[in-house]
């Protein structure tokens, strides 16, 4: 959605500034404004798609504008802008309705894919929306002509809650074969064009999802996906689109039980998904018109909750994406500093609170720089992926490992002495060494490793930073010491 608006509100010039050079580089059309007069101003004259506010303002409080904002009903996203905000007031303002919340300083390409995660979900929920007045437009057309179709309302009714795609598929299946008094009916999804579909779940056998069938062997799938238009086959044995299939039956001696089937297309958002596919068996009265009138209803006005159910997966899955970009080393795929230190700040309150023990090793890479201008930074940028790997399989998973800097690295070792930590460190110290670190080149690096160690509870230590402090002081004096040494 790189065409959408942007309207960044910030007193700070060089902060609107940088918000709006790396969101006018990933193709947004951006609008800056200074103040609150100013930003409403510019709602009047040029609506934005979604709004970056920052939480102090000189004429204004942030939090008081998004009240105001939301109490407007404007559906526009708002995405707050703080200064290393404390958890209340990002908890105040997420409450109020805020779509999320940007701590500076920001990180352009994580900003970008915040906005662009928050503008998808809003354009998703905008059809969405759209989808559901079209539904229920629909679903009254169904009640004024069929009266005696009630229980379209009660299969609604249970595919509109909280559910996953995959449920409200099971969900339906189910209903719309109870309602037709159907021996079977299933949901296939494919796309036209495709030779085979996956069947998402059937009502005859709820075991059955994920399991791929030859669309060749069912014609009616077919021409519903060609076509968009609900086929009805009312006899397999006599209808000329099973003609050439019979013939195959025949020489090949195959019964098949089926004596009547319904494939009804639906669509995801202007996409052909797949069909309901509806069966009678042979001994069964046949399906009719009414049939696919009353089945093609109730899937028409259930694609809403689907597409619901879909746009929360997605967000959801963006959420939890955007979460591992926040506290994940790109390089080294462990925690980065920032991550460290809000999990360190727990574990030392846990390790206070249940008088416990937390040992922290500092971990450099003695002469690194020699590994760049030897090899390269490509070389060095790979040595440090393989250093961190190492040092992730040694630990336990209660463990934190995390790049600190540069060639440093962090290892955060709950209820651990000074004792069984040391014997870890020196552990590490010896793998590193032994380590033959693979290159492009062909030649293996070889390193070592100077580690400082530092433990609480001690009468140095009290907070996150006195922690990380006697670590540093330890590793220096293992540096000064001659390096590849563990040092207290």
């Amino acid at each position: 959605m790189t065409d959408a608006r942007v309207l960044v509100v910030d007193d700070d010039e060089s902060v609107r500034r940088s918000l709006a050079t790396a969101l006018g580089d990933a193709g947004y059309e951006v609008h800056e404004a200074a103040s609150a007069k100013a930003m409403r101003e510019a709602l009047a004259d040029w609506p934005p798609d979604l709004l970056l506010l920052d939480a102090v303002l000189p004429d204004a409080n942030g939090v008081e504008l998004l009240q105001e904002l939301k109490a407007s009903a404007n559906p526009m996203p708002v995405m707050m802008i703080a200064s290393r905000t404390p958890d209340e007031m990002t908890e105040l303002a997420l409450g109020l309705g805020a779509a999320d919340v940007v701590r500076k300083p920001f990180r352009p390409r994580e900003l970008v894919a915040r906005v662009q995660a928050q503008l998808r979900a809003h354009a998703m929920l905008r059809s969405t929306l759209v989808a559901l007045r079209d539904a229920e437009e629909e679903l009254d057309r169904v009640r004024e002509d069929s009266e005696n179709r009630r229980k379209l309302v009660d299969i609604l009714h249970e595919v509109t809650g909280d559910l996953s795609s995959d449920e409200i598929y099971h969900i339906l299946s189910r209903r719309v074969a109870r309602a037709l008094a159907l021996s079977r009916c299933s949901v296939i999804l494919a796309r036209p064009g495709d030779r085979v579909g996956v069947v998402a779940t059937a009502f005859d056998n709820p075991a059955l999802r994920n399991y791929e069938i030859n669309l060749d062997a069912y014609p009616e799938i077919r021409a519903a996906l060609e076509h968009g238009h609900p086929v009805l086959v009312e006899d397999l044995h006599t209808s000329p689109l099973y003609a050439d299939l019979r013939r195959e039956w025949a020489a090949n001696g195959t019964q098949v039980p089926i004596r009547s089937v319904i494939a009804l297309p639906f669509t995801l958002g202007k996409v052909q998904a797949g069909v309901f596919f509806l069966r009678r068996m042979v001994d069964e009265p046949p399906l009719t018109n009414e049939d696919v009138e009353f089945a093609d209803a109730v899937i028409k006005a259930a694609v809403a909750a689907i597409h619901r159910a879909q746009v929360i997966e997605t967000t959801k899955a963006d959420n939890a994406r955007l979460e591992v970009l926040a506290h994940t080393d790109p390089l080294t795929q462990v925690l980065n500093r920032r991550a460290l230190t809000v999990r360190l700040a727990s574990e030392l309150e846990r390790a206070r609170r249940y008088d416990s023990v937390i040992t922290l090793l500092m971990v450099d890479l003695d002469h690194f720089k020699m590994v760049n201008d030897t090899f390269g930074h490509l070389v060095g940028d790979e040595v440090l992926r393989e250093v961190a790997t190492l040092l992730q399989n040694e630990v336990r998973s209660v463990d934190v490992v995390a790049r600190y800097g540069g060639e440093e690295f962090v290892v955060v070792l709950p209820e651990t002495s000074l004792v069984g930590a040391t014997t870890f460190a020196e552990r590490i110290r010896e793998h590193v060494a032994a380590t033959p670190f693979a290159t492009a080149l062909g030649e293996p690096v070889r390193l070592t490793a100077s580690i400082g160690v530092s433990s609480y509870p001690s009468t140095t230590i009290t907070t996150v930073d006195d922690l990380f402090a006697r670590a540093d002081e330890a590793l220096y004096r293992a540096k000064a010491d001659g390096r590849n040494k563990v040092c207290l």
